[in-house]
């Protein structure tokens, strides 16, 4: 039977007994070559729903993911199993990608990683018309779907690859997708007919818990002091990260920061470091933990709100990967509503300040009328906002609109690897002698390690240098950068350049129109992914994790009993909007005094219900009891 093969290649390779969920109905699909649609939660075990049949099969399963920590980290452990598997990502060099796609073809290879941005290129469409592919993987499925909360124009190249392997069918996996997006995915991607498997996202394991507070570090330091093991805190700003991985050290917890504007070395040694558990707290921008496997992280934290419900669950789903006990936790302040809410016309700007936006970069980059089609430009944010008077995020987000409309691309922060060329002949190198015994021991590794360094420019890696040398990336960047000021080598170190390609003649500001999928469609469903979220913050009766899955569809989902909302009706014995009206006047009374808990009336509520909130109250902390007494703990919002 075909499925004892799908079984015999699981255990050999993976050591598992058996599928679990619906990973067999999606391998069985895929396999007999139907179009599907897989829907797995974190840690649902997506990889091997393609891993699987495509070592049934023969031929090269072609793997579409924006992720290249995912991309590294899944080549890595197919290799370790004996799996040939190649990637292609930014970074690497063209004579790379030519060698790496060549070996797919010729070299018997079953994986290869691409980013969607990839799919458009010559040097690719070239090497896959002569790939024998068995089957497109596309991981992060809801990106290709506008009305999505991650929508990636890269994304819709996939549907003219599909043009060129007219046999290959399509696997597309998710973790986060609406009833809308699911039928979205399906029209992008041309599926030949509706084919979705649905794994239930419930995470029996994981409470979720709205924490309101004033004072959302102190609320931190006492969570982080209250659950043990490893866990990642969410904030928005990149300073932020920094600044609270400072004040978490300060306060004696193990803490590192991640943000996208980190070089890649460092970003590999801070995530390696957390997930070998020798740093306890990653805080982070949403940058971090996509394609991350470490299953045993016990708590997540935000510190504020996202602005959709499918990033908050995907990124709380990090937390208890392992099935055991794990914890949500959303830090709620009466001010994150407005601030929320201020996204809104920062995300889509007036369509006039985005004319605006267009006439200026025409002017920064001097095009008159009719010129600039197809000119490709770096681009500077800090300086055209500063020569401008514009502000950062909302001139970002008409570049977006822009390049939703087809005015042009805007390409944020790719990044290039470093380059070097010798501008000494190889003789006058050799004749060198003043050299520091480092620099010469770097010259002959680099000499050593790369071809063609005295015609041309050649990508070179520090990190590899670095382990030849036997110094740290930061010693060879030195050294190289000394070297480029004697002359003796030109050094362009690694950068992330945003580009803009102008992909239409200059034209006058007020023929430019966005049509309302572009701009006035996709504000509305960016106001209702504001709203459902805020609902979930601010909801006193209905379960956290029943309001979750109602949002992607699971209307049968039942109460956890373990969520803030189902713990306080369970304790107190009562609806949460009774608790919350007697606690209400609890706190009320409390407020700058200490009163006898007997002494506390409220109209139209029992005693014993009385007791029973202020129990549980004393437990939360939220009040002190102390010489047969309560008052109101410092800093407890009413």
């Amino acid at each position: 039977m075909e499925d004892d093969r799908y079984l015999s290649i699981l255990r050999r390779y993976w050591g598992y007994a058996d599928f679990r969920g619906i990973q067999r109905d999606i391998i069985e699909s895929i396999g007999s070559g139907h179009d599907t649609l897989g829907l797995m939660p974190t840690g649902g075990g997506k990889s091997v729903t393609f891993q699987v049949p495509a070592l049934a099969q023969e031929g090269i399963c072609l793997v579409v993911t924006p992720l290249i920590a995912l991309m590294k980290d899944q080549v890595q452990q197919l290799r370790r199993r004996g799996i040939k598997a190649a990637a292609v990502y930014s970074g690497l060099s063209r004579e790379e990608i030519i060698v790496t796609l060549e070996n797919c073809i010729f070299g018997g290879y079953k994986f290869l990683y691409i980013s969607p941005e990839r799919l458009a290129s010559e040097l690719f469409q070239t090497k896959l018309r002569h790939m024998q592919v068995s089957f497109i993987t596309v991981d992060e499925a809801h990106c290709i779907s506008q009305w999505g909360y991650e929508f990636r124009p890269s994304y819709t190249q996939i549907a003219g690859i599909r043009e060129q392997l007219p046999d290959a069918p399509v696997l597309a996996l998710t973790a986060t997708a609406t009833p809308d997006v699911v039928t979205d995915i399906q029209r992008q991607l041309k599926f030949r007919e509706a084919n979705v498997f649905r794994m239930s996202f419930e995470r029996a394991n994981l409470s979720y818990v709205v924490r309101p507070t004033e004072d959302k570090n102190a609320e931190l330091f006492h969570i982080l002091s209250s659950v043990s093991g490893p866990a990642i805190v969410y904030t928005r700003s990149r300073k932020g990260t920094k600044e609270l991985a400072g004040e978490l050290t300060a306060q004696g917890f193990s803490a590192t920061f991640y943000h996208a504007g980190l070089n890649a070395a460092e970003k590999d040694r801070r995530q390696d470091e957390w997930q070998q558990g020798r740093t306890r707290v990653m805080v982070a921008t949403n940058a971090f933990g996509m394609g991350i496997d470490k299953a045993d992280v016990r708590l997540v934290v935000h510190m504020e709100l996202p602005d959709s419900p499918e990033a908050y669950f995907q990124e709380a789903g990090r937390a208890g990967r392992d099935g055991q006990k794990a914890y949500a936790v959303l830090l709620y302040h009466k001010g994150d509503r407005s601030k929320l809410l201020r996204r809104i016309p920062d995300t889509y700007p007036d369509p006039a300040f985005i004319r605006t936006v267009y006439e200026h970069l025409c002017y920064y980059y001097q095009l008159a009328m009719g010129d600039g089609f197809n000119v490709t430009y770096e681009f500077n944010l800090d300086e055209f906002c500063r020569n401008f008077k514009h502000f950062p995020v909302p001139v970002e987000s008409a570049l977006h609109l822009l390049s939703r409309a087809g005015y042009i691309e805007y390409t944020e922060e790719q990044e290039n690897a470093s380059r070097l060329m010798f501008l000494l002949r190889r003789d006058d190198l050799y004749r060198i002698r003043e050299q520091s015994a480092g620099h010469e021991r770097l010259i002959q590794w680099v000499l050593r390690s790369y071809g063609g360094l005295f015609s041309d420019y050649v990508y070179i890696d520090e990190n590899l240098l670095a382990r030849l040398t036997d110094q740290t990336p930061q010693q060879v960047y030195e050294q190289l950068t000394a070297l480029s000021r004697q002359r003796i080598l030109h050094y362009i170190p690694r950068k992330r350049t945003p580009y803009i390609t102008f992909t239409c003649k200059r034209m006058e500001t007020e023929r430019i129109v966005f049509p309302p999928a572009v701009y006035e469609d996709r504000k509305k469903a960016y106001k209702e992914r504001i709203d459902a979220m805020l609902t979930y913050a601010t909801e006193e009766d209905r379960c956290r994790s029943m309001l979750l899955l109602h949002y992607f569809g699971d209307t049968d989902a039942a109460p956890c009993g373990h969520c803030d909302v189902c713990l306080q009706q369970h304790n107190s014995g009562l609806r949460h909007g009774e608790y919350e009206s007697i606690r209400s006047h609890i706190l009320r009374q409390t407020e700058g005094q200490s009163i006898p808990p007997d002494e506390i009336r409220i109209d139209g509520h029992s005693r014993e219900d009385i007791r029973a909130v202020l129990r549980f109250m004393v437990q939360e902390e939220e009040l002190v009891l102390r010489d047969g007494t309560v008052s109101r703990q410092p800093g407890i919002p009413q």
